[in-house]
This record gives C-alpha cells, sequence and structure tokens, in this order.
C-alpha cells in the first residue's frame, strides 16, 4: 500500500487493520480512547453483555454536539473473492479499500481528525463535544446503542445534537443528507389449516389457499400517503414457506414474514391493529409475533441540518438534499430523547459489498465537512 496522504487516511488505515466483525471491538475503541483522550475528553468505556461502547466527552456544559458510530463491521464473506485481504488496507487508484472504509471507519476517523483541528485552535467551546460509539449495530443492537442512551438518560446526561456518520450520500460526497429515518415493524406470521391428502381435499383445509386473499389485501392496502419527508408506507412479504416437499400433501400450515417501513403518518400500533382486522376479516385461524426495530423519526429543518447544509456548501460548492430514505441506524434509539439526529457520511455504493471502498479524496473533504459542522455549532 502507498503511504496515506492525509491523518485521517492514516487514521481509517489502523482502524480498518483491526478485524472488528461485530460484536468483537477488537482494540478499536481503546484506539480512539488514547486518542481523545489526548485532545483532554474523559472517555468511558461501557460494556454491555459481549459488547463494547465508549462514551467520551469534552466539556460539562450544554448544548452537547454528538457523533455517534460503530465500529463493527458485517462478515466479509469469502477472502478469495476480494481482490485484496479486508483487513489489510489497500490504496489503488484514489481509493481506499477494506472492509468498514465506508461503513463506518472512514467516517469515525474524519471526526476524529476534524474534533483534532477544531480543539487546537479553539480549546474553548460553547459547549460539549461527545462520541457515542458501539460495536453492536451491525448485529442485533441490544447492548449497544440503546443501552449507552438509557445509561445517559438515567443521569440526565442529553445530547443536543447528533451527527451519525453512516454512509448517506449517493452520487457524491455530501449529496444526502439523512434527517430522518422511516420506522421497521416485522411480523412473523402462521397461518394454520389442516393437513390431508391431496385428493381428498373435502377432508382437509389448505392454509395457502386460505391466506392468499387475505395477502392480497394486505398487499394493495394504502396504509397512508406518507408527507413532505416520507414516502408512503411500504408493505412486504419476505418470506413464504409451506409444504412437506411432496406433491400430494396438502400442508397443515403456511409461515410467512413480512415488514412495514413506516412513515410519521401512522403508529406501529395502527398498522398492528389493521393488519390483524385483514386476517380476521378472512376468517383466518393464525398465530402472528410482532418485532418492532424502530419508530420513525424526523428532525425538521433548523440549526442542525443548517449548520451541515452550510459545511457541505463551502467544502463542495454545491447545496444537499435532505432525505429519509434508506433502512434504520442507531439514530433510531437517539431521537427519542429530543435530540436532533441527521446521519452524514461518505459513498453508500460499496457498503456490504466485496471490494468495499472510499475516496480518499472524500475522507479528507469529510473531515473537512465535520470540522466546518463542530465549529457552526459550538464555536
Amino acid at each position: 500500500m502507498s503511504k496515506p496522504q492525509s491523518e485521517t487516511l492514516a487514521l481509517c488505515c489502523e482502524l480498518i487493520e483491526r478485524a472488528s466483525v461485530t460484536p468483537d471491538d477488537q482494540g478499536c475503541q481503546a484506539l480512539m480512547s488514547d486518542y481523545l483522550g489526548e485532545l483532554g475528553f474523559n472517555t468511558e468505556p461501557m460494556r454491555f453483555g459481549e459488547v463494547d461502547n465508549l462514551w467520551a466527552r469534552y466539556g460539562k456544559e450544554g448544548p452537547v454536539l454528538a457523533f455517534a458510530g460503530h465500529t463493527d463491521v458485517v462478515p466479509t464473506g469469502p477472502l478469495e473473492a476480494w481482490d485484496s485481504d479486508p483487513f489489510t488496507p489497500q490504496i489503488r487508484d484514489g481509493l481506499l479499500y477494506g472492509r468498514g472504509t465506508a461503513d463506518m471507519k472512514g467516517s469515525i476517523a474524519a471526526f476524529m481528525t476534524a474534533t483534532r483541528r477544531v480543539l487546537k485552535d479553539k480549546p474553548q467551546l460553547r459547549g460539549s463535544l461527545a462520541y457515542l460509539i458501539t460495536s453492536d449495530e451491525e448485529g442485533p443492537a441490544v447492548d449497544g446503542t440503546v443501552r449507552v442512551v438509557e445509561t445517559l438518560e438515567a443521569r440526565g446526561e442529553k445530547i443536543t445534537w447528533c451527527l451519525v456518520g453512516e454512509p448517506s450520500s449517493t452520487d457524491k460526497l455530501g449529496d444526502i443528507i439523512k434527517n430522518g429515518r422511516r420506522g421497521s415493524l416485522n411480523a412473523d406470521l402462521t397461518i394454520k389449516g389442516k393437513q390431508g391428502h391431496i385428493a381428498y381435499p373435502h377432508l382437509a383445509r389448505n392454509p395457502i389457499h386460505l391466506a392468499l386473499p387475505a395477502l392480497e389485501e394486505l398487499t394493495r392496502t394504502v396504509w397512508d400517503k406518507g408527507n413532505d419527508f416520507f414516502p408512503a408506507t411500504s408493505f412486504q412479504i419476505s418470506n413464504l414457506n409451506s409444504g412437506t416437499g411432496a406433491t400430494n400433501v396438502i400442508p397443515g400450515s403456511v409461515t410467512l414474514k413480512f415488514n412495514f417501513r413506516f412513515s410519521t403518518e401512522v403508529t406501529a400500533d395502527e398498522l398492528r391493529q389493521r393488519s390483524e382486522a385483514i386476517l380476521q376479516k378472512h376468517a383466518l385461524d393464525y398465530d402472528i409475533v410482532w418485532n418492532l426495530s424502530g419508530e420513525p423519526f424526523l428532525t425538521e429543518p433548523g440549526k442542525l441540518t443548517h449548520a451541515a447544509s452550510d459545511a457541505i456548501r463551502d467544502a463542495c460548492g454545491y447545496e444537499p438534499r435532505l432525505s429519509t430514505s434508506g433502512g434504520t441506524s442507531d439514530g433510531r434509539f437517539i431521537a427519542p430523547t429530543g435530540a436532533q439526529v441527521i446521519e452524514l457520511g461518505p459513498l453508500n455504493a460499496t457498503i456490504h459489498q466485496l471490494n468495499e471502498c472510499v475516496s480518499c479524496a472524500d475522507l479528507d473533504t469529510l473531515s473537512t465537512i465535520y470540522e466546518g459542522i463542530i465549529r457552526r455549532l459550538l464555536l
């Protein structure tokens, strides 16, 4: 690998070299603690179960600008399918390759170097700067950010503004600022029938046939029309299973999984109630287990979004767009505390893929953008 050209790239490489597949942090947070401790941060490791978390804070007064991120990465997949070792960072043609370059060790490195430059220039902030880091964002997310937030809330420690370093950019760095996320509601549904010989259907009840009218109604139902920030709520069936494998047996049940990605125009309780009303309308014998992955949240245009937009405009020369598209993030655990939350990071084109990479120049520019946000909010 050619020698990194900047502190941000060098720091990102150090993080990538640690094979921190969920939930094993592999010393990433210790590296961060040492770096931030030298800058005057109070660093507080928080381990819950098998998950390492880090809360680091500079300053004791509000308002608090917190950077939220994760040191864990998804598994690499087959190593032989990578062009280079995923945990040996490689720079080729201006791109830094390695697992976690975009999601999201690059963002962590960029914010850390932005922090160093700001504090070197202005060690007295008008408030506090903090880091909320977990090693369990890509996994179950049970002992990660949500547990840290619970701890902070219990002791009355509030975040005013939260910048999540998820890879939000689509076509060019900073073109998208995520100022919210849709909610995610999952269901495991079992529809019961009666198993029997396929030649004697009158002696059985085919659960597939019974389910189809209800599933058709669920798929064509308009749950809401969305709003200025969110698209209409989406219902999608992701898994459908039934049968014994034999062609002459009517199955006794059919199981399926479905998901709602929902806007702020409807609640999870309303979706549950309306869904079950449809199942009951079709006189189905069913069991259903619901799992709410996250409520929708929205940060209205204001001080945080303006600071981010201005910083992108200064660094990149164009106007970003606010969006709530995409999946869930740990922002869903922070927004309910009353914090303003946005997501801003590098391009997401290669995240979770083989040969994940990020532009070296983009990482340096991202650090400049983050610096601009810190300065606008805390100086």
